[in-house]
């Protein structure tokens, strides 16, 4: 709704008396258009930030997508520093990428492109970075492998407080040798809806209204063949936004009737504290949630 028309309808309520419903209309008018806000494909100029990286020339083997925050500065540090850092594994090219949504504070702004310019690997673009909006920063992270990495070929999507070892991570994509349609992490089948208004998945029956939820990987780290990538984002357009993303990927894959699967015959993403060891974590995938202290510690254990 343009401003004039807004200025239109505030008129017309304030002579009609009902002037306080304009605020319900703006309120809405503000909530749907931060909910759309980032399905465009247009072109770079979409996205606010974009990573230096050619995939044409040095394709990656696995990309590591890490929804992240902008006020997560020591956590991206220190996944920077650790399992994140760009390196070649039994010959294959690792890279990482941030992605992160955007907001009104721009000295925030400002800082983040800076940190941009520095370090060439953040993907943002203009949406509210909020918790429900993990949604659209996640298709904004397929949308950037579909559109310039798709060369690549696996890819991951975890969180900054998610460990993840990428070489037991890289030993298992070698082995498995699968290169399509092929979708793996922590996977949960016949999971009901949280319908208790004070946790923090709630979910009302208006917002999803069927008793289980399609199978799916949590959203602490799913791995998946690069394909997956444009499929997931070209389906999403016909698929009702969702504001938990890794249920969101669920219903998408269920439309493409692709079903995750394990990685391997013993379970490797734990998307829950575990007690440390080095022999235990050299044989995880994924641990969750870590502080970035102890994230540190525990790789340099490893190492």
């Amino acid at each position: 709704m343009s401003n004039v028309k807004l200025r239109l309808v505030f008129i017309s309520l304030v002579v009609l008396g009902v002037w306080p419903l304009y605020f319900k209309i703006v309120k809405l008018t503000s909530v749907k258009e931060e909910v759309q806000h980032g399905f465009n494909k247009g072109n770079r100029r979409d996205f606010l930030q974009l990573p230096e990286l050619n995939c044409e020339q040095n394709p990656p083997f696995l990309v590591l997508l890490v929804a992240s925050s902008q006020d997560q500065v020591l956590a991206r540090s220190v996944i920077r520093g650790t399992w994140g850092r760009e390196r070649l594994l039994r010959g294959k090219r690792i890279k990482m990428l941030f992605l992160l949504g955007a907001g009104p504070n721009k000295n925030l702004l400002r800082k983040m492109s800076q940190e941009s310019q520095q370090h060439r690997d953040i993907i943002q673009k203009d949406f509210v970075d909020t918790y429900n909006n993990l949604t659209l920063k996640t298709l904004m992270g397929m949308e950037w492998v579909h559109r310039f990495c798709p060369q690549a070929a696996f890819v991951m999507k975890t969180d900054t407080d998610t460990f993840v070892n990428v070489y037991y991570l890289t030993d298992l994509l070698l082995q498995k040798n699968r290169t399509s349609r092929f979708f793996t992490g922590s996977i949960f089948i016949n999971t009901s809806p949280i319908r208790n208004k004070d946790s923090k998945w709630f979910v009302s029956t208006e917002e999803y209204p069927r008793d289980k939820y399609p199978p799916f990987c949590s959203g602490s780290g799913y791995v998946f063949s690069s394909d997956i990538a444009g499929l997931v984002y070209n389906v999403s357009q016909s698929v009702p936004l969702f504001k938990l993303e890794d249920i969101f990927v669920g219903l998408c894959l269920e439309k493409l009737n692709i079903r995750p699967e394990p990685l391997h015959t013993e379970e490797t993403f734990f998307p829950y504290t575990l007690l440390f060891s080095v022999s235990r974590f050299k044989k995880i995938v994924t641990c969750h949630p870590i502080k970035p202290s102890v994230m540190l510690s525990y790789w340099h254990a490893l190492k």
